[in-house]
């Protein structure tokens, strides 16, 4: 059986994901992206994985800078995640918040849920997409989360505190 692109597309807008904002900077120059496509690996090392793909404009700048932070963001920055998802030119993008350098160099926005500074450890293709392996140097923390998710095509707030079932 053969899936058609609209048909996964369709499947995965049922999957809800963390909204990330995908940062880096080094001799490349600075960049990124916004993507859903984060998960965690391993915690020993401290390892997660990033979906990137490599028609992106943005691609040769990671490749190139090896290094990355995935800022995930919290309810209230939908704005950044759709800048930084657009067409906008990269010093606009940067523009339109507060960013610290973490220790890799690459910028982690303040206000973020979390911020995890890494250096990119290995790469596999598959497909149309690089999937960046990145070993976590760094974490900063929110202290009052309350997250931002995509689920069916849309932003929802998570707030920190759900009613358990």
């Amino acid at each position: 059986m053969s899936i058609d692109s609209t048909t996964f597309r369709d499947a995965m807008a049922c999957v809800g994901a963390a909204v990330n904002i995908i940062t880096t900077d080094g001799p490349a120059g600075r960049a990124g992206f916004t993507a859903s496509a984060v998960c965690s690996v391993t915690d020993s090392p401290p390892t997660l994985l990033v979906c990137l793909n490599r028609s992106a404009s943005v691609w040769p700048v990671f490749s190139n800078n090896q290094a990355l932070c995935v800022n995930t963001l919290a309810a209230g920055q939908e704005g950044l995640s759709n800048l930084f998802g657009g067409k906008t030119p990269m010093d606009e993008r940067f523009a339109a918040a507060r960013w610290q350098q973490g220790e890799t160099g690459c910028p982690r926005l303040t206000g973020a849920l979390a911020s995890f500074d890494c250096r990119i450890s290995q790469v596999v293709s598959v497909g149309t997409h690089d999937i960046l392996f990145c070993q976590i140097v760094d974490i900063a923390r929110h202290p009052t989360p309350e997250g931002l998710v995509w689920f069916d095509r849309r932003y929802h707030a998570l707030p920190a505190n759900l009613p358990t079932v």
